[in-house]
C-alpha cells in the first residue's frame, strides 16, 4: 500500500499511522479513469484490440436483431456530424426505413417540476409489463462547451433503464433545434427498426422545442401540476393548443383534491380551444406517477387516439406532412451551414458585424452585403 500512497506535503514529518490523510497516486489515462491518449497507446502496445468500425450490414443486422450494443452504436453514427460517418449513416437509415413506422410516437412536455421523467418511468414500466418495448428519447439541451447532453435522464429513470424491454437515449441538440429535428427523427426510425413499438420523446419544455417535438410525434402530452398558483397562467396558451391531452401529475396525498380541481379547470379552458388533431377532443386527466394511479387510463387514451386517427386517415396524413417538414428543415439546416462556412462570408463577416453594432450601416444593408457575397455577387 505504501507504494501507492504518500503523506501530503503539509503533514508533520514525524506523523505516524494515526495521521490518516494520504495522497493516492492518480489514475493513468484520461478523466475519471477513462483511457486517454497515453492509455490507448499502452493498450495498443499490449495488443488490446480497439473497437472495430462496423459495416453497414452489421449495423442493420444488429439493429434488426435487437442487439442493444449495436443499436447504441447505430444511434451514435446517425447523430454524428462528421462527414466520414454521414454516408454510412444514410445507407443504414435507407436499409432500416422499411422496418420503421410501426410504433406509436408520443411527445411529452411540461412545466418545470411537473415530474415528466418520473411519469415517463412509471408509464414505461407499466407498458413493459403489458408486453410493449419502450424507447425513451430525451431531447436534452446541449452544453455550449462540450455539445453533449446535460440532463442525464438515465440517472433519473433508474428502474426503467435497468429493464431489458426499455431503451433510454438522450438526444443532445448541439445547440440548434434543427439538430434536434434531424437527430431525433433518425433515432426514432432506428429504434422502430429495432422493434420498439412505443417511442416516448421528452422535451425539456423551454419554448420553441415543444413545436419541434410536436412535428415528429403522433400524440402530444402536456404534463402539468396543481397547487402551484393560477393553473392557467402556468403554461402558454400556444403550448396547450399543441397538446392532444393534458395530464395533471402528482395527484396523490394532500395534493389529490387540488389535482382533481385543476383537471376540471383545464377541461373548462380546453372547451374554448381548437383541438390539436382533427376529429379528436383534447381533454385533461390526472394521475400519480408515484402510486401508479391513473397511468393505465392515460395509455387507454393514447390507444383510443391511435385507433380513431388511424381509421380516419388523420394519422397517416400527419406522418406524411411531418416527413416533408423534415425534408425542408434539413434543407434549411444545410443552407444555414453552407452560408456561415462560405469563405467570402467568413472574410467580411467580422467587419460587417462591427459596422452594424456601431451604427454605421443599417441591418438591411448588412444582410444584402452578406447575401451578395454568398451568391457570388460581392464587390470582391
Amino acid at each position: 500500500m505504501s507504494d501507492k500512497s504518500t503523506k501530503p506535503e503539509w503533514a508533520p514529518k514525524d506523523a505516524g499511522s494515526e495521521f490518516t490523510t494520504k495522497v493516492m497516486r492518480g489514475v493513468s489515462g484520461g478523466h475519471d479513469g477513462m483511457p486517454g491518449q497515453a492509455g490507448a497507446q499502452a493498450r495498443s502496445a499490449a495488443g488490446s484490440p480497439r473497437r472495430r468500425r462496423l459495416s453497414v450490414d452489421e449495423y442493420v443486422e444488429g439493429v434488426r436483431g435487437g442487439d442493444r450494443n449495436v443499436l447504441g452504436q447505430a444511434i451514435t453514427l446517425v447523430e454524428s456530424n462528421a462527414l466520414a460517418h454521414m454516408e454510412t449513416a444514410q445507407e443504414v437509415l435507407r436499409r432500416v426505413l422499411p422496418h420503421s413506422g410501426r410504433s406509436i410516437r408520443i411527445g411529452i412536455t411540461g412545466v418545470p417540476g411537473a415530474g415528466k421523467s418520473t411519469f415517463i418511468e412509471a408509464m414505461g414500466l407499466y407498458l413493459c409489463e403489458q408486453g410493449h418495448r419502450v424507447a425513451v428519447l430525451a431531447v436534452d439541451p446541449s452544453s455550449k462547451v462540450t455539445r453533449g447532453s446535460i440532463l442525464g435522464d438515465k440517472t433519473r429513470m433508474e428502474l426503467l433503464s435497468r429493464d431489458e424491454r426499455a431503451f433510454i437515449r438522450p438526444s443532445p441538440s448541439s445547440g440548434t433545434l434543427g439538430g434536434v429535428t434531424r437527430k431525433s427523427r433518425e433515432t426514432i426510425l432506428v429504434c422502430e427498426a429495432a422493434g420498439f413499438d412505443v417511442i416516448l420523446v421528452e422535451t425539456v419544455g423551454v419554448g420553441q422545442s415543444e413545436t419541434t417535438v410536436r412535428s415528429m410525434v403522433d400524440f402530444f402530452l402536456l404534463v402539468m401540476i396543481a397547487g402551484a398558483g393560477d393553473e392557467l397562467q402556468g403554461i402558454k396558451k400556444g403550448i396547450m393548443e399543441l397538446a392532444d391531452a393534458l395530464l395533471v401529475n402528482k395527484a396523490d396525498g394532500d395534493n389529490k383534491p387540488r389535482a382533481k380541481a385543476a383537471k376540471l379547470e383545464y377541461n373548462r379552458a380546453l372547451h374554448y380551444l381548437a383541438p390539436a388533431t382533427d376529429g379528436w377532443q383534447t381533454r385533461a386527466y390526472a394521475c400519480s406517477s408515484l402510486t401508479g394511479e391513473g397511468i393505465p387510463e392515460v395509455w387507454t387514451v393514447v390507444e383510443d387516439f391511435r385507433k380513431k386517427t388511424t381509421d380516419s386517415g388523420v394519422l397517416e396524413k400527419r406522418r406524411r406532412a411531418q416527413t416533408m417538414d423534415w425534408v425542408y428543415s434539413m434543407v434549411e439546416e444545410h443552407l444555414r451551414s453552407s452560408f456561415f462556412k462560405h469563405a467570402g462570408v467568413e472574410r467580411i463577416r467580422a467587419e460587417i458585424e462591427h459596422e452594424v453594432m456601431w451604427g454605421r450601416i443599417p441591418p438591411t444593408v448588412a444582410v444584402q452585403r452578406l447575401i451578395n457575397e454568398f451568391e457570388g455577387n460581392g464587390d470582391g
